[in-house]
């Protein structure tokens, strides 16, 4: 069923519920204003791009979705690819990337390919998961502490850890206690007010220290200047037959990873509402808000897990909570956006670290080695290390592959009977 959520659910929208929905709205909107700059920042783009997906893509993905509370926008599970698309083939090559998984998504959407999603084995997606947080963790590090890296080290994480190794004279005490003031602070607001936009809160409270007590802290308007007051117009990226036979790969893992983690966070949406969302609806938005970002110069979007829950605690239960969640990022971004320059480095450091922790799932890991299968515990630490070590795109389709053939062999499907050829 290919029918957005909100065709069924507006028409019984009272004022009570339009209100519950504002506020979820303006909540979720405070905790995805920070990390959308961060992300961004840490995909390698310009830290508007972050805010521009928030906008048309959480718009868009809210409008047509299948799902009733769903959130979306940038996520931390993009930053490794898209990192790698802008040092491969530039910021305007991931426009392609991401438009052409747009593409793939919405031609998935309409063959139904929402229902095999779910064929994807677990244990690949924990691996790739806790991968991803990992290289997510080791990139964030040197600004958290200060440390400054020589310009093009490597991503790679074999090379990144002893280039970190070798820059650590130049640790800064100042940064570090800004970095750690926000991951404390983060931790704190999130266990003693659970409802509360903790997150913006505890990012703001540190760079206004940083900026009151004139520390020599990085902050994102000494670094990228300050940020546009506006969108920016639709434009076409350039395409030929070469680039877009270069970036396929690159678009299928986007458009593998937007499927994968949208549907997750309606599966978990499901549970948190009682709801029943609807898959194939939801993978055709997640396509035609990928379109649409990518037009605009975004970077690609999907279903946020940690902003849907935000969403569902804070009262939203429709899809107009995610369609205010977005124009409430642009209001601040058209009214407010010289503020957004004052934000600390290391405190949006270390909200991609508190991100990268909650990604990997932590509380799950014991069970991850402890119970099961033994050949799934092998499957996802060959993901996990397969992802840290070597790449995305090998991670998940050998994966996917030794998983799927895991799947079929424990069916105990009979030898197929080969006769001689005749010849």
């Amino acid at each position: 069923m290919l029918t957005p959520k909100i065709i069924t659910t507006l028409p019984q929208s009272t004022p009570k519920s339009v209100l519950a929905d504002l506020v979820a709205g303006v909540t979720v909107a405070m905790v995805a204003l920070p990390l959308s700059l961060a992300i961004a920042i840490a995909s390698g783009a310009a830290p508007e791009t972050g805010l521009v997906t928030a906008i048309v893509a959480g718009f868009l993905i809210s409008a047509l979705g299948g799902s009733r509370v769903q959130i979306g926008g940038p996520t931390g599970a993009f930053i490794v690819v898209v990192h790698g698309v802008i040092a491969t083939h530039g910021f305007d090559g991931l426009v392609l990337a991401t438009l052409m998984a747009g593409v793939i998504l919405v031609i998935g959407g309409l063959l139904k390919a929402g229902n095999l999603m779910r064929l994807v084995p677990e244990p690949v997606i924990n691996g790739f998961t806790i991968g991803i947080a990992a290289i997510i963790a080791l990139s964030q590090l040197p600004d958290a502490m200060g440390i400054t890296l020589p310009a093009g080290t490597p991503a790679d994480a074999l090379e990144r850890i002893p280039a970190i190794w070798e820059a650590r004279a130049s640790f800064d005490w100042p940064s570090f206690a800004i970095g750690l003031g926000a991951i404390l602070g983060i931790i704190a607001l999130r266990r003693l007010f659970p409802r509360f936009p903790g997150l913006i809160v505890a990012v703001g409270v540190v760079s206004a220290a940083v900026a009151i007590l004139s520390l020599p802290v990085d902050t994102l308007g000494s670094r990228f200047g300050m940020l546009p007051d506006r969108l920016p117009l639709p434009r076409l990226p350039e395409i030929t037959l070469a680039r877009l036979i270069d970036l396929l790969p690159s678009a299928l893992i986007i458009a593998f990873l937007a499927g994968i983690e949208s549907l997750l966070s309606a599966m978990v949406a499901d549970r948190m509402v009682a709801g029943n969302h609807r898959p194939n609806a939801e993978i055709m938005a997640q396509g035609v808000a990928n379109v649409g970002s990518a037009l605009m110069g975004g970077l690609p979007a999907t279903g946020a897990i940690a902003r849907t829950a935000t969403n569902v605690r804070a009262g939203g239960r429709t899809p107009l909570a995610g369609i205010f969640h977005a124009l409430v990022i642009l209001a601040v971004m058209m009214l407010a956006a010289p503020l957004a320059g004052y934000l600390a480095m290391p405190a949006l450091a270390g909200l991609l670290l508190v991100t990268a922790w909650n990604m990997s799932e932590p509380q799950h890991w014991r069970g991850y080695l402890t119970t099961g299968r033994v050949s799934d515990r092998l499957l996802l630490l060959l993901t996990m290390t397969l992802t840290v070590l070597a790449d995305l795109t090998v991670a998940i389709g050998v994966g996917v592959a030794l998983g799927l053939a895991l799947r079929l062999a424990r069916r105990d499907v009979p030898p197929a009977d080969w006769t001689p050829p005749d010849r």
